[in-house]
């Protein structure tokens, strides 16, 4: 089974995605980390590469077309992305939302702690980081918008949406897990 996970900035999908991959010994697929990678290898954030893509298809064709590549070859994986859900549309599609202050106060506790996000220049305050996030999320809508004709903010598109904002990272993980457990009992149980 292929579990993608999707969700607004400071939410907790990487923490999420990497516990899942980790409890459940399957591998885990990062697209985020392949563009933030990308954009560094060119000289650019991850802001100044989104806004590239909204004129060039190939900065998320490349990482899409790798993550549907890596979804074909292991059956069983956890995917974060922004676009997974789109492409792998059996998979269990998790959307982890968070208020957009406390998104943005918890990427600013880790650009404080340590700035290997690559993100955006210059977020040096809180306003800062959220004014990152909405051109960002702009940025995301927009492109997925006109390559993929889809938005990837509308939560019909998922099977289990979960507001991180009031919860810390056991109740989110043991929520998230606990939804994925028993999807997986259902699907393993004989007709």
């Amino acid at each position: 089974m292929i579990i993608t996970i999707n969700g607004a900035p400071g939410s907790g999908k990487s923490t999420v995605a990497k516990k899942l991959a980790k409890k459940l010994n399957w591998p885990r697929f990062y697209g985020g980390g392949i563009r933030r990678l990308k954009a560094k290898s060119l000289g650019l954030t991850l802001a100044e590469f989104n806004k590239l893509g909204e004129n060039d298809s190939s900065t998320d064709y490349e990482v899409d077309n790798y993550l549907k590549q890596m979804a074909k070859k292991h059956h069983n994986c956890v995917i974060e992305s922004r676009t997974a859900w789109y492409f792998m549309p059996n998979s269990i599609k998790i959307y982890i939302d968070v208020n957009k202050k406390i998104g943005a106060e918890r990427v600013f506790k880790e650009l404080n702690g340590h700035n290997q996000r690559n993100e955006d220049e210059k977020l040096i305050s809180l306003a800062d980081v959220l004014a990152s996030h909405k051109k960002r999320k702009l940025s995301d809508y927009k492109r997925y918008k006109k390559y993929y004709n889809f938005n990837l903010f509308d939560k019909k598109n998922y099977d289990f949406i979960l507001d991180t904002s009031y919860l810390n990272k056991k109740q989110v993980f043991d929520q998230i897990y606990n939804y994925i457990k028993n999807r997986l009992k259902m699907i393993d149980k004989p007709d």
